[in-house]
């Protein structure tokens, strides 16, 4: 055997050790991409009910949106009715009963004055006494 016979051996037996090696990290890496692969469809799977419940939950809360769109509707207009009353009551009740507070008053302050002018202070009795 030459020495470029030995040498070619020698390459060819590394060349073999080489792809030994490098086969098992592949081999695990094969194996691992399999798994995921099985995680993957299992995922998919599991997903479809999740997916069907989500609908059904989104369509009770689209069903119950309405409801408060309808709710708040009504209370905007029964807002706008108690507004407009108010605006009517003060319009035309509002007026005459300031009045009528005011003349109320005058006439008791009248009253009272009326009272304490005609009870004199006499000898006996005390000033700051009422």
């Amino acid at each position: 055997m030459s020495p470029g016979q030995i040498a070619a051996l020698v390459a060819a037996g590394a060349f073999v050790l080489l792809v030994i090696l490098l086969a098992i990290p592949l081999i695990k890496l094969g194996r691992t991409l399999d798994e995921a692969t099985i995680a993957i469809r299992k995922a998919h799977q599991n997903s479809d009910p999740l997916f069907t419940g989500a609908n059904t939950t989104i369509t009770h809360v689209n069903t119950q949106l309405e409801r408060v769109d309808g709710i708040t509707a009504n209370a905007r207009a029964v807002t706008g009715n108690v507004s407009a009353l108010t605006s009517l009551f003060t319009a035309t009740l509002g007026g005459p009963l300031v009045k009528a507070a005011a003349l109320s008053y005058g006439v008791s302050k009248a009253v009272r004055a009326r009272r304490n002018a005609s009870q004199k202070p006499t000898k006996h009795s005390r000033r700051g006494k009422r």
